[in-house]
């Protein structure tokens, strides 16, 4: 009876091994399903030179400067840095700049042609703090309606844990700040590369489905890189 009891137990410790190293395994594959893509640093440059010209060569090198000296920066350091970096560029409407009324641009066309609306800027920060190491989990690409201008307007809002208010990284008032303390952004949605929220209130919304219900979001992840650039309708250097 004793021989049969130590049995069970030394039986049921295995299996307690097993389950633990089944959830860790689970957790590896999850963590890494969407790992950072490395960059062709030497290559991205010549393709953005050679696509849209000298100027945009320099600003493609500012930004992998950016991601040398961020990387292993406080995340409050992080989005600073990029906020500032891509709040430098212009603003001009879709239809101008690419003679399409809603184009969502890469991040590479961004920063190669120097300019373009709010999904831009938005989409621009949101993957470059990704390079830097940024949680997707603490990243969403926000559609508010902005009072101030009376019109539909994207943002990026970094939450620093999830029951954070959340932080504005915004291309119309240039300063982070507090959700609480945009009055005149009213949520809509949001969404990040796995998930879609439906947003009542400036926290975190009601969890609406996959990101991959978003049309624009799915053509956008088609075209990441610099094999598919497209060029504008208008030049703005």
């Amino acid at each position: 009876m004793n021989d049969r009891l130590y049995k069970l137990k030394k039986l049921k410790k295995v299996c307690q091994f097993k389950l633990a190293v089944l959830a860790l395994s689970v957790s590896s594959l999850y963590l890494d399903a969407n790992p950072v893509p490395q960059l062709d640093s030497a290559h991205i440059t010549q393709t953005i030179e050679s696509q849209y010209g000298e100027r945009a060569g320099k600003r493609i090198r500012a930004w992998f400067k950016i991601l040398d000296e961020a990387r292993e920066l406080q995340d409050s350091d992080k989005i600073l840095m990029v906020n500032n970096f891509f709040n430098l560029f212009h603003f001009v409407e879709d239809i101008k700049l690419w003679g399409n009324k809603n184009y969502w641009a890469t991040p590479m066309e961004f920063i190669g042609v120097s300019g373009g609306d709010c999904e831009d800027f938005s989409i621009a920060k949101y993957f470059t703090l990704l390079q830097l190491g940024v949680s997707e989990d603490k990243l969403r690409i926000t559609m508010v309606k902005a009072t101030s201008v009376n019109q539909y307007h994207m943002v990026l809002a970094y939450y620093e844990t999830p029951s954070s208010i959340p932080l504005v990284l915004d291309n119309l008032d240039k300063s982070i700040k507090p959700a609480t303390q945009r009055k005149d952004l009213i949520p809509v949605y949001s969404f990040n590369g796995r998930q879609l929220w439906l947003n009542k209130e400036k926290g975190r919304g009601v969890l609406a489905g996959s990101s991959s219900k978003l049309a624009k979001w799915n053509d956008l992840k088609q075209r990441l890189g610099v094999e598919r650039l497209k060029q504008p309708k208008l030049k703005l250097e």
